[in-house]
């Protein structure tokens, strides 16, 4: 089965960074978010099998939202340094790991992530996002899912369309009217003054959008009426915001994120370098044993058929050779 495993990198590796102690390797350099976002990737690859794999990060280069509202995330601190200086290094990781890196100036990797998933859904292929930040929440559909980091970096929760609905009772495209009302304090996005997700759900669900609810704010009653009056323009604006652009300008083919074979030699010599001896082990361990570490260019499925169907069904394992 195809499958595009997407990781969100700047929310991962600020997990990582943070759920693991204090690593340096022999030269001072820290490591800690290096080493938790490699065992990340050997646990994806174990259990989700990616045909396609690729990390999406963002620049330190202003985005287009940045231009809309220049407050836009505003409250936020500058990376560590001691987080910073191990970025380069995992992005080298990342190649030997035969993993493709994507980043874009004017766009964050959210936008990355939805254009790049929505791509792949269209050429159905299944797509997991990995990431830690619940905007993507409205790139969710039956194709595309959200793997949510709800605590460190182990534990996963599986959004997809269905979740949305039984979870908050709005589609995923809806949490963007959601969001615009009850604004995002990380994001430094606005919304409306006082009003928080329970109400901001009530209103999403009756009135579907923050278009519809505006031209029917004379059926609302009350303080909410006000609120929502006062802060009309900043409810237009967070909804921008908070849109995932996905349709960033950039040519893209399912080839070029084509999980490619894992460059044992030069992943072993990094772990080394860093003094990751235990992932030099797992390393070990896990090309032998894992039969999906290969070039899945040269992926092949052989069939043999027969013309006895009882006897294909009795015999079929022994009938499907697959390298993969």
């Amino acid at each position: 089965m195809q499958r595009l495993v997407i990781i969100d990198g700047n929310s991962l590796v600020n997990r990582a960074y943070y759920a693991v102690p204090q690593l340096t390797d022999k030269n001072g350099l820290n490591t800690n978010a290096i080493y938790g976002f490699a065992n990340i990737l050997f646990k994806i690859i174990t259990d989700y099998n990616p045909s396609h794999f690729g990390v999406a990060f963002d620049l330190k280069a202003p985005t287009f939202r940045h231009k809309m509202y220049s407050g836009y995330k505003g409250n936020r601190k500058g990376m560590p340094d001691e987080l910073a200086e191990q970025l380069a290094p995992l992005k080298q990781m990342l190649d030997y790991f035969g993993i493709t890196k994507m980043e874009l100036e004017g766009y964050e990797a959210d936008d990355i992530i939805g254009t790049v998933s929505k791509y792949f859904e269209k050429e159905d292929i299944e797509v997991l996002i990995i990431t830690g930040d619940r905007d993507s929440f409205q790139l969710a559909s039956d194709k595309v899912k959200i793997l949510f980091t709800k605590k460190g970096i182990t534990e996963l929760e599986i959004i997809d369309d269905k979740v949305m609905m039984n979870m908050y009772g709005i589609t995923p495209l809806q949490f963007i009217d959601l969001k615009a009302l009850m604004g995002d304090t990380s994001d430094n996005i606005k919304g409306v003054a006082g009003i928080g997700e329970k109400t901001g759900l009530k209103l999403i669900k009756d009135y579907g959008s923050i278009e519809n609810l505006y031209t029917h704010l004379d059926e609302i009653k009350g303080a909410t009426k006000d609120k929502l009056e006062n802060d009309k323009e900043s409810a237009y604006l967070s909804k921008q915001l908070a849109t995932i652009n996905i349709n960033i300008p950039v040519d893209l083919q399912t080839s070029e994120f084509l999980f490619r074979q894992i460059d044992t030699q030069k992943l072993t010599e990094f772990f080394v370098e860093h003094n990751m001896m235990s992932l030099v082990k797992r390393l070990s361990t896990f090309t032998t044993n894992e039969n999906n570490i290969v070039d899945k260019q040269q992926e092949i499925e052989k069939i043999q058929y027969s013309t006895d169907i009882k006897e294909f069904i009795d015999n079929v394992k022994d009938e499907i050779y697959i390298k993969a």
